[in-house]
């Protein structure tokens, strides 16, 4: 039977984070000692708090549809997180939840891309920006960065990009992969350029609350009416308060956009789960308590896979400053990030990803939102591996 498959899907690379994952969990139910520094989730539980509110809308028969676009206590609460947080004014209508951040940036792109558009996706990135723009029609136009100027795109770059045909500006700081984040001077000078333009910017904030040696995170929106109105910020519950699985994303939009994202969701996923938003709820409305410890163990985690890192033969490291990761430069060892990683785990099992997934394949991630066990035993075993590349 000749089955026609679409030319959009075939276009998809499949998420190499979560293919490295896979592998790395057949090993391990084979009996093999692995070591994973994969998939980008803290090895954290769920606040108790939060995991309270969701069984109480369980023993309360909270198990229905709700609103397409979430329960209006949800909506409200984070539009009161924006001001809260982030001067931002915003009224819960322009708040739509959706089915984690993932999922909140293919509606934002389906709603406001098609063929001949041109999204630009600054590199590395996260490896579905770019698959997700192409599910659209649009192209993605990627800007190439490295760590000798931090992972960051310059305003004469962004500008150097720019076309008729621009229709959207892709910017992700705290940044995933590298962990790079944008000063409120960088971020003014870019988001001015795009009003100026006339481009639309898709924030990705989810990593908000991960900081490290004083950087300050500041949404481009907050600059001016101006700024707001050219930008769709993107974010999510899973990294600060650990609910990946939970799967609530949120954007905060400019009405007509926010309308639209909605009316699409209504046709798709309809609405995110009914008791997970109550525990959303609880999330956004009660302090952060749980936070100082995490991060206390994170910065801990990241000075010490830093420091050994730098040291290893033929590789080099950009020092983070937000989310959990490590985004080492391996082109020293004399392999790509496939091989380099391929093999890391069959000789030394220990996961990775390659940087090709990030669009920079002379480097890999290292998450470190693992314990510090396993990350001195991952740590040990890939210096043998580097040494053995290298010496």
């Amino acid at each position: 039977m000749n089955i026609h498959i679409s030319q959009r899907v075939q276009s998809i690379a499949p998420s190499v984070t979560l293919a490295i994952d896979a592998k790395a969990k057949e090993m391990k139910d084979a009996g093999i000692d692995v070591v994973g520094f994969g998939t980008g989730q803290p090895d954290f539980d769920t606040p108790d708090f939060v995991k309270d509110a969701a069984k109480k809308a369980l023993d309360d028969g909270f198990t229905k549809y709700t609103a397409a676009a979430g329960i209006p206590e949800l909506r409200q609460a984070i539009a009161d997180k924006f001001k809260r947080e982030n001067d931002l004014d915003y009224n819960a209508s322009q708040i739509i939840v959706s089915c984690g951040g993932k999922h909140s940036i293919f509606n934002v792109m389906m709603v406001l891309c098609e063929e001949g558009d041109e999204v630009i996706v600054p590199a590395p990135y996260w490896l579905s920006y770019p698959e997700i723009v192409k599910v659209t029609g649009a192209v993605p136009v990627v800007i190439e960065t490295d760590d000798a100027t931090g992972f960051k795109v310059t305003p004469d770059q962004l500008r150097d990009a720019i076309t008729p045909n621009t229709r959207l500006f892709v910017l992700n700081s705290p940044s995933n992969p590298t962990g790079a984040v944008y000063s409120p001077d960088e971020l003014k000078e870019l988001g001015d350029i795009c009003v100026e333009k006339g481009v639309l910017i898709l924030s990705d904030e989810i990593y908000e609350h991960l900081l490290y040696d004083g950087a300050v995170h500041k949404s481009v929106a907050s600059f001016s009416q101006a700024h707001q109105d050219h930008t769709i910020i993107v974010h999510g519950l899973a990294k600060a308060w650990s609910m990946t699985g939970w799967r609530l994303g949120f954007i905060a939009a400019p009405e007509v956009i926010a309308k639209k994202v909605a009316a699409l969701q209504s046709h798709s996923t309809s609405n995110p789960t009914s008791f997970a938003q109550k525990g959303g709820v609880a999330a956004l409305t009660q302090p952060m308590t749980h936070l100082e410890g995490w991060m206390e163990a994170f910065s801990e985690r990241r000075a010490y896979a830093y420091d050994r890192l730098s040291s290893m033969p033929g590789m080099t490291c950009y020092k983070s400053q937000g989310a959990f990761y490590l985004f080492p430069n391996i082109s020293g060892t004399g392999l790509k990030s496939s091989e380099f990683c391929s093999r890391l785990l069959e000789e030394e099992s220990v996961a990775a990803v390659p940087g090709l997934a990030f669009g920079a394949d002379d480097y890999i991630r290292i998450s470190h939102a693992t314990s510090m066990e396993q990350i001195v035993k991952g740590l040990d075993r890939m210096e043998q591996f580097c040494g053995r590349l290298v010496g």
